[in-house]
């Protein structure tokens, strides 16, 4: 399996943390929100229904992009499925109540909105292990309001939950760890990156890639433009971004947040993309103890890489910081030497301002050649 930063990792902190809750008062704040994003547009969402037919496989993924005003529905977080199975996970590690975990909280996209005049470049987005493509929303929405189309997709199967819009909930299971299980989950998940490339061309070419043909947003197809193409992923979701840019020349940049990029570090069993290096332009965020100074795979990386690479460290974050558990958990009103070990104790505020810099500076200077 992916090693550390990844699926065990993440399952012995939250044990961890479900063991030394602190209690919190009934009266206590614990709506859930996520902070808006800083850029000039406004951000529109909508979601696409794909089918690999090849692969006898369906994926979901989210598009966020600039947009002409801020009018229309607030988006939800979680589809009310997805959110109720999440929420009784996280409630069970937390020792808390589910409905405390409103995870259909609305967040500042708006569904359909008209899309922006322009042709924008396109980032992709993979989450860690498990984990549902929602909770990138931040960066995502982010992204989307300096001027981004990003498209995130999660893997079924593996993923915790998937819902699909006739109420289909796929629930993930992974096989026990093992070197083989990590090579065919990251191999799927390249697999499914390039599968989404394909599907966005449909749409630039003015096709309509959803299962069910369900209306878009106007112009959405026209705007993408697909000669300038990121992509980032938290956890196995960075390493899925190194090998899907190994083997598929469309991506011009990609970024890692926090994931380790090998199936083994005992046996220094290295992904693909560590041991020849890429011609493109990479981004390496890690936090907390997890750095190229403590991550075999990422030592090797750097010595075989071509293409440029920048490396930026938050110090007082956790593996978690990189996803909107972030900004969710304090919220909740949980101890804080509690959710330390998911989210460090970084100031929230920080922590989000390091993370929109890293991200759109990186992108800025290499999909608009500019820095903002």
């Amino acid at each position: 399996m992916v090693e550390p930063r990844s699926l065990t990792r993440r399952l012995a902190l939250l044990t961890a943390a479900a063991f030394a809750l602190t209690v919190v008062p009934a009266s206590a704040e614990t709506a859930l929100a996520l902070p808006e994003p800083s850029g000039p547009f406004a951000v529109g969402v909508t979601e696409l229904h794909l089918a690999d037919q090849a692969r006898d496989r369906e994926l979901m993924a989210t598009v966020r992009y600039p947009a002409v005003h801020d009018h229309g529905p607030r988006a939800p977080f979680l589809t009310p499925g997805a959110a109720a199975v999440i929420a009784e996970a996280d409630a069970a590690r937390l020792g808390m109540d589910p409905a405390r975990l409103d995870y259909g909280f609305a967040t500042n996209a708006r569904s359909g909105a008209p899309v922006a005049a322009g042709r924008l470049p396109v980032v992709l987005y993979t989450p860690g292990a498990e984990q549902p493509r929602a909770l990138a929303t931040t960066q995502l929405e982010e992204l989307a309001s300096r001027g981004y189309v990003t498209v995130a997709f999660d893997h079924p199967g593996e993923t915790s939950v998937v819902e699909f819009p006739d109420g289909r909930l796929v629930h993930g299971s992974l096989p026990p760890q093992s070197v083989e299980v990590g090579r065919r989950m990251i191999a799927t998940r390249v697999a499914d990156a390039r599968f989404v490339l394909d599907q966005l061309e449909v749409l630039a070419r003015g096709g309509n890639p959803d299962v069910a043909r369900r209306a878009l947003p106007a112009r959405l197809g026209r705007s993408l433009d697909l000669t300038r193409i990121g992509m980032f992923g938290h956890s196995a979701g960075g390493f899925t971004t190194a090998e899907t840019m190994l083997a598929d020349p469309r991506i011009d940049a990609g970024a890692n947040l926090d994931g380790s990029m090998a199936y083994s570090q005992r046996d220094r069993i290295f992904g693909q993309a560590v041991e020849q290096g890429l011609d493109q332009p990479f981004l390496l965020m890690s936090a907390g103890d997890h750095s190229a100074a403590t991550d075999g795979s990422w030592q090797e990386f750097l010595s075989n890489q071509r293409g440029s690479v920048e490396q930026r460290h938050l110090a007082r974050g956790e593996h978690f910081s990189y996803t909107d558990y972030q900004f969710l958990l304090p919220r909740l009103g949980v101890d804080p030497a509690v959710t330390a070990p998911w989210i460090g104790d970084v100031d929230a505020a920080h922590s989000l301002d390091f993370q929109r810099t890293g991200l759109v500076e990186f992108f800025d200077q290499r999909l608009y050649g500019c820095q903002r």
